[in-house]
């Protein structure tokens, strides 16, 4: 009981001076090229006489 109330002291919880910044673009960016090439390749498909 004493060896914990001592170690209760000893932890410190502060928060960060700057914001947690977490970067979300690459996955997003990689499933919109992805869509777009999809959509790229349905068109010429459609469209073969043009091409």
């Amino acid at each position: 009981m004493v060896g914990s109330a001592a170690l209760g002291g000893c932890i410190s919880v502060k928060a960060p001076d700057k914001p947690i910044v977490i970067e979300l673009n690459i996955n997003i960016r990689q499933e919109v090229i992805y869509r777009l090439a999809a959509d790229a390749n349905n068109t010429i498909d459609e469209n073969e006489d043009i091409f």
